[in-house]
């Protein structure tokens, strides 16, 4: 009888786990403790969110911006007088003035598709009746304006009708919006006393985005103003319009032309570029604001690793159990470490909803059109997932390490 040799046992090996066991051993750790991971969840959320919402406010702004410039045109330019003469005095308003002939002579320039000016009348003031103490001028200007003007500008009349041929004559009056809105006027056909004659308010100008003076400005007709009002005739502000291939060029000659004695007492500028230094001015706001969104984002990874320190703490019986039955260090660490980005994975996708939310309703408030670059949803939930892996790694370590008799004593 031949003698049988004892078969050697096996080695046991620990069983596979793959990435969808992972994720739900994280999704129960998570579920069994509702009002914490909810806490923990709406830190991150809070971070997310605020960083999305700085990111698509400021884009959302940029594009108005950029809308409005396209709609207003980028090819209109602005001439005022500059320094005066030797002395050195002052700018508008000094001893430097621009000739009467400057429109005419502006107009003779080929690229050059619209001029229109408008002329400051120093000594003349505008009340809403001749009661009004004469300091409290509200700073309203008033301006002799070509008719030529609101359509050089790219402006719209609110209410009522723009100066013409016919109302340019008499004492007729057209006002900005802020200075409709400071002599409280609603509509037209309401008297003003300006300059010591009593004009009529024919309209109401809307807002001018490429030229703010205007709307704080009461408008005369330029006969009506040198007539009733000893308006001499210069011009204070050109604007010219002119072909959009050709502004460089206009630009450059602008000064001679206006004033050929004394080019370099002459001003030119684009009033479009002041809308984009205002944007690149909101652009450097936006840095500070997504640096105060990432602290809030760090606060939010810091209760995170808090809520896993916890965790481990309280699960160790858990732990131990499941060392005892042949789950290995490694499978602990990755049951930690997946349900610490489970939990920031939750509070980030939450966070993106809550800051694409905020961005719409304050741009629709403003009448902006909504921008949320994907790229910053896509950062801000990567963001989220990498502190959720370090929020993550200690806690999943020390779980890791415990040993199943000191687990399960609870030492």
């Amino acid at each position: 009888m031949s003698r049988r040799r004892a078969a050697s046992p096996r080695p046991l090996r620990p069983a596979r786990l793959r990435p969808a066991d992972f994720v739900r051993l994280g999704g129960t750790g998570l579920r069994t403790r509702p009002l914490r991971v909810l806490l923990s969840a709406l830190g991150i959320a809070i971070g997310v969110a605020a960083m999305l919402a700085v990111v698509g406010i400021s884009m959302s702004g940029r594009a108005e911006v950029d809308r409005r410039i396209d709609r207003l045109g980028t090819n209109l330019l602005r001439v005022v007088p500059g320094q005066g003469g030797q002395g050195g005095q002052g700018a508008q308003g000094g001893s430097a003035r621009l000739p009467e002939e400057a429109t005419t002579m502006i107009r003779r320039i080929g690229p050059v598709r619209q001029v229109a000016a408008t002329g400051a009348v120093e000594d003349a003031k505008v009340y809403r009746n001749e009661y009004i103490p004469s300091g409290r001028t509200g700073s309203i200007e008033v301006l002799a304006a070509e008719p030529r003007l609101l359509g050089a500008v790219g402006g719209k009349v609110r209410t009522g009708r723009w100066l013409d041929s016919a109302t340019a004559e008499y004492p007729g009056v057209v006002l900005g919006w802020k200075a409709a809105r400071r002599l409280d006027v609603a509509a037209p056909g309401t008297r003003v006393w300006l300059g010591g004659t009593w004009f009529s308010v024919v309209g109401v100008v809307d807002r001018v985005p490429l030229a703010p003076e205007i709307d704080q400005a009461a408008l005369v007709g330029w006969p009506a103003a040198q007539r009733y009002l000893g308006f001499d005739g210069h011009p204070s502000t050109v604007y010219v319009r002119t072909e959009d291939s050709r502004v460089t060029a206009v630009r450059d000659v602008l000064a001679a032309t206006a004033n050929p004695e004394h080019p370099d007492q002459v001003v030119v500028s684009r009033p479009s570029d002041a809308l984009a230094a205002r944007e690149a001015a909101e652009s450097a706001l936006t840095g500070l604001l997504l640096g105060l969104g990432g602290v809030a984002l760090l606060v939010g990874g810091v209760g995170v690793g808090n809520t896993m320190v916890i965790s481990v703490l309280e699960r160790r019986p858990e732990i131990g159990l499941r060392r005892a039955l042949g789950a290995t260090s490694g499978q602990i660490r990755g049951q930690f470490v997946t349900e610490s980005l489970l939990l920031c994975a939750l509070g980030g996708a939450a966070g993106a909803v809550l800051g694409t939310g905020i961005t719409a309703v304050y741009a629709g408030v403003r009448g902006w059109p909504t921008e949320v670059p994907l790229w910053a949803t896509a950062a801000g939930v990567g963001v989220t997932l990498a502190i959720g892996a370090l929020a993550g790694l200690y806690p999943a370590i020390r779980a890791g390490r415990l040993a199943p008799t000191q687990a399960l004593a609870g030492s």
